[in-house]
Formats: C-alpha cells, sequence, structure tokens
C-alpha cells in the first residue's frame, strides 16, 4: 500500500469502530474524573476509532460553574488530547468551558492529530435553571472524520428534533447526557426516533450513579441503525464500556433503497 492509499484509507473508513462509555461521575471534582476516564479508556480495544464520554464528565451536571470551568486551554482539553494521541482515537464529550466570561456546556471532539471542533449546547434545560447559568449556543456543527459525518447533541438537545433533523446528509448523530431515571423512557424512545427520521445511526451516552442533588441516572447509552434497530442498550445501570462497529454500507444502501429523506419538508430555521 503506497503513501496515497494509506491517507485514503486514514480518511475514508467503510466500518468504523466506536466505544460508549458509561460511568459514574465524582461530583465536581476534574482531575478525580480524569483519573477515573484515564483507567476506563485504558482498556478501550486498541482498534477503536471513536469514544463517546458523558455530558459534563469532568464535574456532573452542576449548576456551580465558577468552582470548576475551564479554558480551552485548560487541564481536561489538554488531558482530552493526550489521550486521544496515546489511543489514536478521537475522543469526545461534553466540558464546562468559560469564555468572554460566559459559561457554556461544550461538546468537545478531539481528533488523535490534537484538532478539536466544538459545539455549544442549544436547548438549556430550565428545569434545573441551565438557561440562568450557561449561554446557548447558536450554530449546529456537522464534523467530519474518516469519512464520516458526525453531528454532536447535547442531553436536552434530544427533545428538539427540528434542531436535528438531517439537511446535511450527516452520518450520525451523538448525544451525550447527564439523563435521570424518572424520564430515562423519553431518553429511549427519542434515541430511536432521531435515527429512524434522520436515517442515521443515533448515538447516547449517558451516565450512571447518583448526585448530590439526589438525581439518579440509569445509563441506557445506547445506538441505534437507520431503521431504528437496537444495536446497544446499556440498560444494566453498571460503569463499563460497549464497543461497536458501524457501518457505511448499511446506511447508504437504505437511504437508496427508501429514499426517505428525499421527502423532507423544505425549511429553514430563524434565529428569533
Amino acid at each position: 500500500m503506497d503513501d496515497v492509499q494509506k491517507d485514503y484509507f486514514y480518511k475514508m473508513k467503510e466500518a468504523l469502530k466506536i466505544t460508549l462509555v458509561q460511568a459514574d461521575l465524582i461530583w465536581q471534582q476534574p482531575e478525580a474524573n480524569r483519573v477515573h476516564f484515564t483507567e476506563m479508556i485504558a482498556r478501550v480495544e486498541a482498534d477503536s476509532d471513536v469514544v463517546v464520554l458523558p455530558e459534563m464528565f469532568s464535574t456532573g451536571f452542576t449548576m456551580n460553574p465558577n468552582t470548576v470551568a475551564e479554558t480551552m486551554d485548560g487541564e481536561t482539553v489538554v488531558w482530552m488530547k493526550e489521550m486521544a494521541r496515546q489511543k489514536q482515537v478521537a475522543i469526545m464529550g461534553s466540558v464546562i468551558i468559560v469564555e468572554n466570561d460566559l459559561y457554556r456546556n461544550r461538546f468537545i471532539f478531539v481528533m488523535p492529530s490534537g484538532e478539536i471542533v466544538t459545539y455549544d449546547k442549544r436547548h438549556s434545560f430550565t428545569l434545573a435553571g441551565e438557561d440562568k447559568t450557561y449561554a446557548a449556543g447558536k450554530e449546529r456543527v456537522v464534523i467530519d472524520y474518516l469519512g464520516w459525518k458526525w453531528c454532536p447533541m447535547i442531553c436536552y438537545d434530544l427533545r428538539f428534533p427540528v434542531w436535528s433533523r438531517n439537511t446535511q446528509d450527516f452520518d450520525a448523530l451523538i448525544y451525550v447526557a447527564n439523563w435521570p431515571q424518572p424520564r430515562i423512557n423519553a431518553w429511549d424512545a427519542l434515541l430511536k426516533a432521531r435515527a429512524i427520521e434522520n436515517m442515521c445511526y443515533c448515538i447516547g451516552v449517558n451516565r450512571i450513579g447518583e448526585d448530590p442533588n439526589g438525581h439518579r441516572y440509569p445509563g441506557h447509552s445506547s445506538v441505534y441503525d437507520v431503521l431504528g434497530a437496537e444495536l446497544v442498550n446499556m440498560k444494566h445501570g453498571n460503569e463499563g464500556l460497549e464497543t461497536i462497529i458501524l457501518n457505511k454500507h448499511h446506511i447508504e444502501t437504505n437511504r437508496k433503497k427508501l429514499g426517505f429523506l428525499k421527502d423532507r419538508d423544505l425549511f429553514t430555521l430563524q434565529e428569533e
């Protein structure tokens, strides 16, 4: 295989291996969480391409960002870059970032090369006061990696299908979350729905455990294919890793055969 072929193979993968990391989070202790995830990531299969961590994986879903927020040059982003380099995988999850005096719930996608792409959570969870604490994002992001198009989303975004609408022919939606036990049926149902309506893989990674506010999190990290078939669902509620292969042929074959995306409504979102 010559250098051109090697470069093409690196950039274009028909079969891609993704690892979901379902874990408990140590409340507002970034260093302790980084140590814990370092241990978990060490167990990721050597040929995995992508590793997905939960929402606010370094802190838990806290409304006290002033005590734990970091910059994009902070220790957690540096740690993500080092983990991606060591394991030669893309690593993603959301982190509390402070930027221009505003706190953001930011999805961070780090490639092995050190390149970073970010998405700021669009829909603030008003029930917990997130809208009063964090600045909402305004732009949707699609990430090109290994010949796949990834659309990152965060937790509450899952409830709003128009924001997730597949107008850019992305291959996979990725939701990272701190989704609690009382509404876990909605999590399961909506992940499946987002896969079906967008004819894409839909991946959701949720935390487990209980936070100091008494909210329990049952996991249910999962993967659905373009027809809504459940490929993975970590309903056991334990910490652990699940690795699965996503296949580009599955997407292309079903989109060509069924053509549902061609009939989607032609409208655009306009900021009020």
